[in-house]
């Protein structure tokens, strides 16, 4: 999920360096920002945005403006913002095609949990399982199935296994993997890391001795090989 693409859309210079911080520290990669309306809508079709936080109160094309224009083509997901509480301001923005409504000032965790059931709801995903010889690991339970077995994954497990699984067979440094799980904050969680490789060989690899999936490359990093993967 926090590959999608996110486009901010906000006369305030603030506000939209604020929202973008809120995202990017929840781990969102591609976040976009726009000042007008007519530069979002613009934005649009040159990004393609899988969803956008729009403000109603802009000068020039406001935000009910710039939906109803965006909704000529598009069914993108939006939420909108506004400072303003009337009723007639959210059924105008519900009638012109908005998925939901946040009031400023918000909390950021109202604004990511907003965001990500909007998300959630528009872009559903499917049933992820990741193949190895003898074990299954399903992504979405955060389960590894072992026959008729089922071990489950820690948090920092599934968050480690993931961030090998998006570079299936290819090298994944040492750094790159205490950050996916600590942030940018992580030089000295290399033995901690350690400790997590050998609990999740010891539950997806036949033999965690002689690792053939989950393979260490001496002085960088890991690679996982990957059997096959369900989609």
């Amino acid at each position: 999920m926090n590959d999608r693409i996110i486009l901010v859309v906000d006369d305030e210079t603030d506000l939209l360096e604020m929202v973008k911080s809120i995202f990017t520290r929840a781990g969102f990669t591609q976040v976009l920002t726009a000042s007008s309306g007519e530069t979002a809508l613009k934005m649009c079709k040159e990004q393609e945005p899988d969803m956008i936080i729009l403000d109603v109160m802009m000068p020039g094309m406001d935000g009910f403006a710039t939906l109803k224009e965006l909704r000529k083509t598009s069914k993108i997901p939006v939420l909108m913002l506004t400072a303003r509480g009337e009723a007639e301001d959210k059924f105008a923005g519900f009638e012109s095609g908005a998925d939901d409504y946040l009031l400023k000032p918000f909390l950021p965790k109202e604004l990511l949990f907003r965001v990500q059931a909007i998300l959630k709801r528009a872009y559903p995903e499917q049933e992820r399982k990741v193949f190895f010889d003898t074990t299954t690991v399903d992504l979405e339970k955060a389960i590894v199935q072992r026959n008729s077995e089922s071990i489950p994954l820690t948090a920092k497990e599934l968050q480690l296994f993931e961030k090998l699984y998006e570079n299936a067979g290819r090298i994944v440094t040492t750094g790159s993997l205490c950050q996916a799980v600590c942030g940018d904050y992580w030089q000295g969680y290399e033995s901690t890391l350690a400790t997590h490789i050998r609990h999740l060989r010891e539950k997806i690899e036949e033999n965690p001795s002689k690792p053939v999936a989950l393979v260490t490359v001496k002085g960088i990093g890991y690679r996982l090989n990957i059997k096959g993967v369900r989609k």
